[in-house]
């Protein structure tokens, strides 16, 4: 029988012609890299897959310290109802009809957040943070339009601000005027007062982030938002750190009028890797109808008459199904002690370390909001030793590297998160005070400042068993500094790389241009 079916498509196939214009047609070879033609069964497809993963230091293998980055556990049961096709497999523009279960979904969460934030309306059409950025700024703007005021375009922004704030305030027309910060990284209230009188006239809103990119709760943030408020703005409060607020304070009560939130950071979808995000959109009453029109679908909030940013109503609606579990299951309750932990974590690594590196932000009360900064610009103009040498230093300890030199050059800031145990905090607390101790060896002579474990970081399995070691300290200081890494080892697959050489000097992998040479050329 297989044999009759095989000749009977074979005598369609002569029958059918082509259905696509010559000059479309595919003639030469594809997807011709041996990766593609190597695997020919599942067992050598899942041990390829593995041999990728090993490289990786990734939230299976260990903490990702990454500061403003929110790199937290994306758990199982959140992740598992994107695999029903009953989410997966919906036309983002299929009929109200056919999508009441999703809306359903998609209400709850929308209710949920706002209930989380202190906000009245919501949209989650924005694919990204920085289009819920731009969304939220192009709703004030709209605002101040609809009131007779479409001259107010300046926006007022703390230098400690996240890069992408300026960058949306310019897209929406919107002039940047920096104001200034303190010694303790706060915003400077009286160059706030300075520059909003004299902006009253034009002023549109403040774009702050709290807790700050600094790392503590500005304690003036209610008098922020007043002396905006007074001289005609609006307060754009950046959602990027709200994993130190959730179920402790509400952006949409202490005086804000408008939040972005980073739902791959805050409420556990998954980061990166081209992937899709969600960066939603939050609004007190008075900015709602400013929203992100969904026009595209016939919608209970067709009263919103903002600019889509997005091309589909509800933007990656697929995934929100993560980020509704994750509310669901912790509740009230759990999503305020993942708040506590949370904070808890920050100020427990920054105790450790504060007796070996210098902290360089902190509060009134001496603690931190949900992340700290290690400033080490005085061990490099001391010592000789980069922000670089210690970043590359801890992935020999099977780490990666915290946030390098933002939102200060020359520091690193970490954010350990809820998700990390105190077994694994102490895990990163010692590794740090490791290498903390190398560098005072350097310091003291007994490395070579060119030819320590810090530069010479970090250290792969073929060069620390190669037949030849001309480096003047030990094998095993290169790749055991900590006892317990004989139990659980990483191996990065790469050495030191030159990356600022990098960065200046394309290194191009394609095919040489010969290649696409013709007799025509």
């Amino acid at each position: 029988m297989i044999g009759d079916h095989s000749l009977q498509v074979e005598v369609l196939a002569a029958e059918v012609g082509e259905a696509l214009p010559g000059d479309l047609i595919r003639t030469d070879g594809f997807l011709e890299h041996p990766t593609f033609n190597s695997f020919h069964s599942e067992t050598e497809m899942l041990r390829y897959l593995r041999k990728l993963s090993d490289k990786d230091i990734a939230l299976d293998r260990a903490m990702i310290p990454l500061g403003s980055c929110t790199m937290k556990l994306n758990a199982t049961a959140e992740m598992l109802p994107i695999t029903w096709p009953e989410f997966s497999t919906m036309h983002p523009f299929a009929p109200a009809d056919q999508t009441q279960g999703y809306r359903a979904m998609i209400d709850d969460l929308e209710s949920m957040l706002c209930a989380s934030t202190g906000y009245d309306a919501i949209s989650l059409q924005p694919n990204a943070g920085s289009q819920g950025e731009y969304a939220g700024l192009l709703a004030i703007r709209g605002y101040h339009e609809s009131r007779g005021d479409s001259q107010r375009d300046v926006c007022l922004i703390p230098s400690s601000a996240h890069g992408t704030n300026p960058a949306s305030a310019q897209m929406c027309g919107m002039k940047v005027v920096v104001v200034k910060c303190d010694d303790q990284g706060n915003v400077d209230v009286d160059d706030l007062q300075t520059k909003a009188e004299k902006h009253a006239a034009n002023l549109a809103a403040i774009m702050v982030t709290y807790p700050s990119t600094h790392g503590v709760f500005e304690e003036k943030i209610t008098e922020i938002c007043g002396i905006v408020h007074d001289h005609g703005g609006q307060v754009y409060i950046d959602g990027a750190n709200l994993n130190a607020m959730v179920g402790v304070c509400q952006p949409g009560k202490f005086g804000g009028d408008v939040s972005h939130l980073n739902l791959h950071k805050t409420f556990c979808i998954p980061h990166g890797g081209g992937g899709p995000g969600v960066g939603p959109v939050a609004v007190g009453e008075h900015l709602a109808e400013f929203l992100p029109s969904e026009s595209a679908v016939e919608s209970g909030n067709s009263q919103r008459r903002g600019a889509q940013v997005s091309a589909a109503p509800f933007g990656s609606a697929s995934i929100l199904p993560i980020t509704w579990m994750y509310i669901r299951m912790m509740g009230r309750v759990g999503l305020k002690q993942a708040t506590e932990v949370a904070i808890l974590n920050a100020n427990y690594v920054a105790n450790r370390l504060q007796d070996h590196y210098q902290i360089l932000y902190t509060g009134a009360q001496g603690r931190i909001a949900h992340e700290c900064i290690l400033d080490v610009r005085d061990i490099k103009d001391e010592i000789g030793i980069s922000v670089d040498d210690i970043a590359k230093r801890l992935i020999d300890f099977g780490f990666h590297a915290p946030t390098m030199s933002f939102p200060v050059a020359g520091t690193l800031m970490i954010e350990p998160t809820e998700s990390e145990s105190k077994a694994e905090l102490d895990r990163f607390c010692d590794a740090m005070i490791a290498i903390k101790s190398e560098i005072d060896q350097v310091a003291a002579g007994q490395f070579e400042l060119d030819d320590n474990p810090l530069v010479g970081a970090p250290h792969t399995a073929a060069v620390v068993s190669a037949d030849s070691w001309t480096r003047k300290y030990s094998r095993s200081q290169a790749a055991y500094p900590l006892a317990s890494l004989r139990e659980n080892k990483y191996w990065p697959p790469v050495g030191r790389l030159d990356h600022v050489f990098g960065d200046r000097n394309l290194v191009c992998s394609c095919p040489s241009i010969s290649e696409y040479e013709t007799d025509e050329s």
